[in-house]
């Protein structure tokens, strides 16, 4: 497999990772395990998951992803060696407390993530989402500390815009902190707007790596979604509709016509263009089926030509 460098973490990291959101959601512990295995066989190797997954589905509370990968790697000796572990602080766990990038939470919530995981350190610790209560000063003094302890390796960011990030370098810089090394942001052939231009750019400029969130859009860019009905094929439908638009139905056509050249998948394809996009380390995306890692691979060693790129980029202009 070959690797990517993740920013200026140090890491080295295949050119996708995959999401661990769909670990105690959309499949149970033994499918996990099943889907972890073939990961590790295949060489895909960086796995990305959250304190929060899966507290949104019922009977749950957070944690169920961590605790999963947790007993995954506590029953492959020698696994955890070749896994790099991204989880997250800051999401809303239901609890008075439980939320945000305080000093106080991330304290607490990195050794209920390490206890969880079965591990004595996170490869790459990712604030979640911004939290304009704490100044960027106390999260990242806080990241200092674990660092420093050798609790976490390097720190990233989830959902800032370009002025946050730049916010949060400058606050680094002032204070002598360390600096998020990575960003994730949503980026997918149909939702470009929010990376596309500044915060790429700064992305380059600081050599920040980019690891990206709803890379299939939910599973639209699967192909398999064209009208209302298709929805109540996945547990994700309600947030597949807003894709249901003819600027959304251009970019699929632009990928089954791409697909069909190269006898692969849509899915494929609009990962194998974000692999191909500037600034961008990896894709995350997640899977259910062991037919779904296989066609991870493929995106990975799909070559498109420079036609093809700017075939699909126009689709979604």
């Amino acid at each position: 497999m070959i690797l990517r460098s993740l920013g200026t973490t140090g890491l080295q990291i295949p050119p996708l990772v995959f999401g661990g959101n769909v670990f105690g959601w959309t499949i149970d512990e033994k499918q996990s395990f099943s889907l972890l295995d073939a990961l590790l066989e295949r060489g895909l190797t960086a796995i990305d998951t959250a304190d929060v997954y899966s507290a949104w589905v019922a009977g749950n509370k957070g944690g169920e992803s961590e605790t999963i990968i947790g007993k995954w790697l506590a029953s492959r000796p020698g696994s955890r060696e070749k896994i790099t572990l991204f989880t997250k602080v800051g999401a809303d766990l239901g609890e008075p407390g439980k939320k945000g990038l305080s000093a106080r939470w991330i304290e607490k919530a990195v050794e209920d993530s390490l206890r969880r995981l079965q591990t004595d350190v996170i490869d790459l610790y990712f604030s979640h989402w911004p939290d304009s209560e704490t100044p960027y000063e106390e999260t990242l003094g806080a990241y200092d500390k674990l660092l420093k302890a050798g609790k976490i390796r390097a720190i990233g960011a989830s959902n800032l815009n370009a002025e946050q990030l730049a916010q949060s370098l400058k606050a680094a810089d002032d204070h002598g902190l360390p600096r998020y090394q990575v960003l994730q942001p949503e980026y997918n052939l149909y939702d470009r707007e929010s990376f596309e231009g500044e915060l790429q750019a700064l992305t380059q400029r600081e050599n920040i790596g980019v690891v990206t969130y709803y890379s299939l859009a939910s599973g639209f860019l699967s192909g398999k979604y064209r009208r209302e009905k298709d929805l109540g094929q996945s547990q994700r439908g309600e947030g597949i509709a807003k894709y249901l638009n003819p600027r959304g139905f251009a970019i699929v056509d632009a990928l089954e016509t791409v697909a069909a050249n190269h006898n692969v998948k849509p899915a494929e394809v609009a990962l194998a263009w974000l692999i191909s996009r500037p600034g961008v380390t990896a894709p995350i995306a997640s899977a259910t089926k062991l037919s779904h890692i296989d066609g991870f691979v493929s995106a990975i060693s799909l070559n498109l030509s420079a036609d093809e790129i700017a075939l699909l980029t126009q689709a979604g202009a």
